[in-house]
């Protein structure tokens, strides 16, 4: 009795209530105006609202210095400054960044003039196979601020004193940056060099 009236409310259900898949084409994407300032620049742009701070730099914008690594948040290939902060740009919508100030790497320098940290990573090698090195040098940047802001992290010994550059506090704020080439050490070295500490 209870399978027949299963099977009864399951033929008298609207086809259009059921959970089958869309037909192609009919899923169009939400796309929204948004406007960015990206390395002291006005950009605006068209997109679906979907759409990661990530791709839109990459694929919208053309400045592919930024990387996919896991897209998921979880190695730092990706990090940017927003506002100041670093982000995981792969796990941020374009959309909710409407106005805000974004340095990706190739905002901090270039060749002919490289960025302070950029030019460490070069002198301490602290970039191996190069793939993450922009992520790194972006967190890096950011880092340094964040101590010198007097910011503290889980390893800061006294909360009461100014925050003191150590390679403690170095390698707990960059811990959420992978480098599979294993070059921490001479990261550390290139962004004690920045922070004015002998290396």
């Amino acid at each position: 009795m209870v399978g027949a009236s299963a099977a009864a409310a399951l033929a008298a259900t609207p086809a259009g209530a059921r959970a089958d898949a869309a037909p192609a084409g009919t899923d169009k994407p939400v796309m929204a105006k948004v406007s960015l300032t990206v390395n002291g620049q006005r950009r605006e742009l068209e997109l679906d609202t979907r759409t990661s701070l990530l791709d839109a730099a990459r694929e919208h914008l053309q400045l592919t210095g930024s990387k996919k690594g896991c897209d998921h948040g979880q190695c730092g290939a990706c990090t940017m400054i927003v506002d100041g902060r670093r982000i995981n740009s792969c796990l941020t919508l374009a959309v909710m960044h409407q106005g805000s100030e974004i340095t990706t790497i190739e905002g901090l320098g270039q060749p002919d003039a490289l960025h302070p940290m950029q030019a460490a990573f070069v002198k301490h090698d602290g970039y191996q196979c190069g793939y993450c090195t922009p992520g790194q040098i972006c967190s890096g940047v950011a880092v340094l601020a964040e101590i010198k802001a007097g910011i503290p992290s889980h390893v800061t010994a006294d909360l009461t004193a100014p925050t003191q550059v150590t390679e403690a506090e170095i390698r707990e704020r960059m811990s959420g940056n992978i480098c599979r080439c294993g070059a921490y050490s001479n990261i550390v070295e290139a962004m004690t060099e920045v922070a004015g500490r002998p290396a």
